[in-house]
């Protein structure tokens, strides 16, 4: 999903990889530049890309490598980068046509997933509509693709009607978890990794995404809104039929990976998203922006799967989001306004987790 900032047609039978020059590695900045003293829980952070806006970083099996959105001078919608966790080998993977999100490694790093609607149009599709208030766009041009590491052999893997996106892949690289529009409402589904036997996994109205799975595999971690009142549920379905959701009220949920026992661990009433599993897999971190009285500010917190010891863990002016761990547990990766030289920079950022 696109990232939050309330201050994330070609048809193609030969893929073509457009690829960025590597980019020059800069200079460390001051660790008081890059860190809150607040921040316990993170040591040696390092900024690896510099200007645009940069989200949804995820590690590769190895650790090695990471792939994320960007967009950033010539380029104008979010496309799909790799590059090694130095900030060093920065390379576009996309097509650099339509808009990309939310890509993942699999198969041992050999292969990437991520969304496009560059089949439907090769230009950039239109900002959301703010007259309705802030809002996400839920595009029902884009589908989901597989493809090489580096691009190549790009093969699209769902068709069907509307929005298929926010795919994560299960840690034995059997399963993928999306969410889609195929059956009227924003909900999460699980698919073989080839794209078949898709099974459906939550049926509450409201939207379901951002999932990923556990450490070993056996849950499924999720944000999602529950509109209850017949205003909200109203406004709910009327701003779905114009391809929007309003993300102000988010909730995290964790579930079995089959569906079952599907409960909700934080009870904030603000935005709540981006969820990750700790390597114990008994804690989420997720970004929220609860206690901004003005909802503008996002941070990282920790929480327990039962919905206890909520516990704060970056403090920046503005916004950190997407947090993801390392296979091995040893460092963390994010997106954060820290240290930005331009309005609503966002950059990414790793640094070793300190437990």
């Amino acid at each position: 999903m696109k990232r939050v900032l309330l201050i994330c047609s070609l048809i193609v039978i030969n893929c073509t990889t457009f690829n960025t020059p590597p980019q020059t590695i800069n200079t460390p900045q001051p660790v008081e530049v890059l860190k809150d003293p607040r921040e316990k829980h993170l040591k040696n952070i390092r900024q690896l890309t510099f200007g645009g806006e940069n989200a949804e970083a995820y590690w590769s099996p190895d650790g090695n490598r990471l792939i994320f959105q960007r967009t950033a001078g010539d380029i104008k919608c979010d496309q799909i980068f790799t590059m090694n966790t130095d900030g060093s080998d920065l390379k576009m993977v996309s097509t650099g046509q339509g808009r990309t999100t939310c890509a993942y490694f699999f198969d041992g790093g050999k292969k990437i997933l991520f969304s496009s609607t560059h089949e439907a149009d090769p230009t950039c599709p239109p900002p959301p509509d703010y007259s309705k208030g802030y809002v996400w766009s839920i595009n029902k041009n884009y589908e989901i693709y597989v493809a090489n590491a580096d691009g190549s052999d790009l093969k699209r893997l769902t068709n069907s009607p509307g929005y298929d996106a926010e795919a994560t892949v299960s840690p034995d690289g059997k399963h993928i978890v999306f969410t889609s529009t195929r059956d009227g409402d924003l909900d999460i589904y699980v698919m073989d990794i080839d794209g078949k036997n898709v099974k459906r996994l939550t049926n509450t109205l409201g939207y379901d995404g951002g999932a990923f799975f556990s450490p070993d595999g056996q849950k499924i971690v999720f944000r999602a809104s529950r509109p209850s009142t017949p205003e909200e549920i109203s406004e709910y379905k009327e701003l779905l039929k114009q391809g929007f959701i309003r993300p102000s009220k988010l909730e995290i949920f964790v579930m079995n990976a089959d569906g079952s026992q599907q409960r909700q661990i934080t009870n904030t009433g603000k935005a709540n998203f981006c969820p990750f599993f700790h390597p114990s897999g008994n804690k989420i971190i997720f970004a929220s922006n609860f206690e901004d009285p003005k909802g503008r500010e996002f941070d990282l917190y920790m929480i327990d799967i039962e919905g206890h010891n909520l516990e704060r863990i970056t403090y920046t002016a503005k916004f950190d989001g997407f947090p993801m761990f390392s296979p091995d547990g040893k460092r963390l990766v994010w997106a954060s306004n820290r240290n930005g030289k331009a309005p609503n920079e966002t950059n990414i950022f790793v640094a070793d987790w300190v437990e």
